[in-house]
Formats: C-alpha cells, sequence, structure tokens
C-alpha cells in the first residue's frame, strides 16, 4: 500500500493497518524462534534421507513445545503395525496446565503419508539403517512438524574425521576473523 493510499484513509484504518501489521511480525518471531534440534544425531549416523512428518499431540505438549520446552535426547523412532512411532521425546509440563497436563515422556504417533512409511519400513529392515528423529519445528500454519531421517550409523573412524573437519571449519573462521 503507498504512502498516498494511507493519507486519504481515516485515523481509525490506519490504526487497524498499523496493529494488522505488527501481528503479523509477531507470529513470524515466534514461529521462526521454535527449532529443536538433536544434535548428537548429525553427530552418530550418517543420514541418507530426510522426511517432514507432523506429530500427533496433546493441547498442553503443542504449548510446551511453542515455548521451546522440549528435548530430542535419547529419541528413536520405530514402526509398530505399520505406524512410525516417536519414543522417549521429552517435552516439560506446561506450567498452566492443570489435571490436564500430559507425561512428559510419552509414546507419541508421526504422521506420514503411506508411500512414505512403506519407503521407510523397508529400508530399515536391511541392516545398519534406521530412522532418526533430526529436529521439531513449527510450520507457517502452526503446526508442530518433526524431521526424521533414514540413517546409517557410524563407524567411530568416521566420527573421528567429522571432528577433524569441525575443527578445521572453526580455525578456517578463525582465521578470516584476525
Amino acid at each position: 500500500m503507498g504512502i498516498d493510499k494511507l493519507e486519504t484513509l481515516d485515523n481509525l484504518e490506519q490504526l487497524e493497518l498499523l496493529e494488522n501489521l505488527e501481528k503479523m511480525k509477531k507470529k513470524e518471531i515466534k514461529q521462526a524462534a521454535i527449532n529443536i534440534k538433536n544434535k548428537r544425531a548429525s553427530f552418530d549416523f550418517e543420514f541418507i534421507d530426510t522426511y517432514t512428518a507432523g506429530i500427533v499431540l496433546t493441547g498442553t505438549e503443542i504449548k510446551s513445545i511453542r515455548q521451546g520446552k522440549a528435548s530430542l535426547v535419547d529419541t528413536f523412532c520405530y514402526f509398530n503395525r505399520g505406524e512410525l512411532w516417536v519414543k522417549n521425546m521429552f517435552i516439560n509440563q506446561y506450567m498452566e496446565g492443570s489435571y490436564n497436563n500430559h507425561v512428559e515422556r510419552r509414546e507419541r504417533k508421526l504422521l506420514l503419508n503411506k508411500k512414505e512409511l512403506r519407503n521407510l519400513e523397508g529400508d530399515i529392515k536391511s541392516p545398519g539403517y534406521t530412522v532418526v528423529p533430526v529436529r521439531v519445528f513449527i510450520n507457517e500454519k502452526g503446526l508442530a512438524k518433526m524431521v526424521v531421517a533414514l540413517a546409517k550409523g557410524k563407524k567411530e573412524y568416521d566420527k573421528r574425521q567429522s571432528i577433524k573437519e569441525k575443527e578445521d571449519k572453526r580455525e578456517m573462521a578463525r582465521m578470516f576473523k584476525h
């Protein structure tokens, strides 16, 4: 909307426009801030393919995730009757939740297409492959999503190599700073 049009609007319409813009900016800031990562997964596993899945949550669980009170440490995925489940995911209890509060570490169902589920289930039957949760985020619609990866476990020498690469990157960054 141009400046000329703003001058023609009355004061009430201008105030409403400014309030709507502020609300939109606040929503963008809140949604962009939620990004819970499983840092250990990239160190222990080599990712082959990634999928974005929805998570079945209760009301207090999504409120806690929006506050950033969740963790993916020691979390893993498994198949049960053709459905993908995440186990050991920690979501802190919601402070304003009453008797309706949730259990912090419970099994939660992940939502993927049937085709994606069949592909993943077939891939993890081969030895050495597993499904690992990588990160949890809130999408633009306000829904909680989890990125899961088909992964293969790294050997000890692979881990040493990735440590060496990280150290080299840090050294290069230090050299360019000074």
